[in-house]
């Protein structure tokens, strides 16, 4: 290169001159003040985000299946039976008057039965009668409450730690604490079958994390590979060529981001672009359930369901760190109207396929290791929703929206099963009894990971933010 060459190479513009003269000075200052080793970091590349980290204290959950009910399953008719109920059906409910989000009327009782499962003997609906056959490895949790009892700010409160703002996932906060274990398959995947659910990819989102915490979502109501992941071949080039243009790529945009101080949305561009390269070698095999043994596959049963559930099994199995399951994004668990019809087809679509599961991860010694969560964003009144208030069709027969207590549930990873923690009132209306708050069961979720959730924090907007804000207790009972 010739000098004239080199003075253009060099060339800068009038803001980037004014950028470097200006802040010369004040970056050398506080380099000086902050110690050597704040300017060595500085000047080092930065690392792989996703490289595997350990936790800050031992711990036996190393992943997360999250199986999210979306709309907020009857608690009263899956796992919070209430026996008074019978008593006053048709009749008004003697309890505290609280406001619901419509207006509720008369009693209505569960049409279905319950019994106990277990040596421990806790109660189950017979709509999870596949699930309850793993009773003994699960802690029910009877006094979760939220907020509010609408969907939209529920759904973030659930999955992000706050329901207006945005902020990362828990997903996302898991990720970031531990990093990937694979580096050829994403570190957080979302699987929701028929398009998005409510508040769509804010409930997988990283928020102000970097963008390689984020998940990545697959529509699982396909089944061929090229459909599940868009452009996963490329059938133009061979993998040679791919990886050649690739690190030419990578080389442009490494010299891009240094020059605007290693932007955070470009190093999550050039972290999916090679994310995308490594999944060739793996994603065919990770979401082919069809290399299950069939003894298998028919443990799990038929459908969309049972597939995306199994499939979250294969990629634990493969090191995938957090995996959130969706079932009811076409058809919630929403039910305003014919409550019993609709609660047997939607737990007719995944009970067989998450008893499978809890069974399946336990024969392979990955329960241990593998901390399931079981719920939604709220449960449903013990009361029938009146008609004709806009969600319903003046059936009579459903319930509205309750955040004042509903039941969720988890297992292995480190969870004391065999228990039902915490009660509702005897109608089921409002949680009373070792209460537990949506803050305190992400608390509870980052110990058995291995965290203090006060302290994984991130820096942003000049304060320290974390998954549970300043709120959240541990709740010691549900640990091992």
């Amino acid at each position: 290169m010739g000098h004239r060459g080199k003075l253009e190479h060099l060339a800068l513009s009038r803001r980037e001159l004014l950028q470097r003269c200006g802040m010369g000075y004040g970056a050398m200052a506080l380099a000086s003040l902050l110690g050597p080793s704040a300017g060595a970091a500085a000047a080092a590349p930065a690392a792989n985000p996703l490289s595997s980290r350990p936790p800050r204290f031992a711990a036996k959950a190393k992943h997360v299946i999250h199986l999210f009910m979306n709309g907020g399953p009857s608690h009263i008719d899956t796992f919070d039976p209430k026996p008074a109920l019978a008593g006053y059906a048709g009749q008004p409910l003697p309890m505290e008057n609280l406001p619901t989000e419509r207006p509720t009327g008369a009693a209505l009782p569960s049409p279905f039965s319950f019994r106990k499962y277990g040596e421990c003997g806790v109660e189950v609906s017979e709509l999870f009668a596949h699930t309850a056959r793993s009773i003994d490895d699960i802690a029910v949790i009877r006094s979760m409450h939220a907020d509010v009892p609408n969907h939209e700010p529920s759904l973030l409160l659930m999955n992000c730690g706050e329901a207006r703002q945005i902020r990362p996932s828990l997903g996302a906060w898991v990720c970031y604490g531990l990093g990937a274990e694979n580096q050829n398959l994403p570190a957080f995947v979302a699987m929701c079958p028929a398009g998005y659910p409510i508040q769509e990819s804010q409930n997988w989102q990283a928020g102000f994390l970097p963008g390689a915490f984020e998940g990545m979502y697959l529509d699982t109501q396909h089944s061929a590979i090229d459909k599940l992941i868009e452009n996963i071949r490329n059938d133009r080039i061979s993998p040679v060529r791919q990886r050649e243009q690739l690190d030419l790529l990578a080389r442009l945009n490494l010299r891009h981001q240094q020059a605007r101080q290693d932007d955070a949305a470009l190093e999550a561009r050039i972290q999916s672009f090679e994310l995308a390269f490594r999944m060739q070698s793996e994603a065919a095999d990770a979401f082919d359930v069809s290399r299950e043994p069939q003894h298998i596959r028919d443990m799990y049963g038929e459908g969309t369901q049972a597939r995306q559930i199994l499939i979250a099994r294969r990629l634990v199995e493969r090191g995938v760190r957090f995996v959130q399951v969706w079932h009811g994004a076409g058809q919630p668990w929403d039910t305003h109207d014919d409550n019993e019809t609709l609660l047997r087809k939607l737990a007719g679509e995944c009970d067989q396929a998450i008893g499978a599961l809890l069974a399946d991860l336990k024969q392979r010694g990955l329960l241990d290791e593998t901390l399931v969560i079981w719920g939604g964003e709220f449960g449903r009144t013990p009361a029938v929703e009146l008609p004709k208030q806009g969600a319903n069709q003046g059936k009579m027969n459903g319930r509205d929206h309750n955040h004042y207590g509903f039941t969720m549930w988890l297992a292995g990873g480190g969870v004391r099963g065999g228990q039902a923690y915490g009660a509702t009132d005897e109608f089921g209306f409002k949680a009373v009894e070792n209460r537990v708050h949506v803050h305190d069961l992400h608390a509870t979720i980052l110990h058995l990971l291995g965290f203090d959730h006060e302290k994984l924090t991130y820096r942003h907007a000049g304060r320290d933010f974390r998954l549970t804000d300043i709120h959240g207790r541990v709740v010691r009972d549900l640990i091992a």
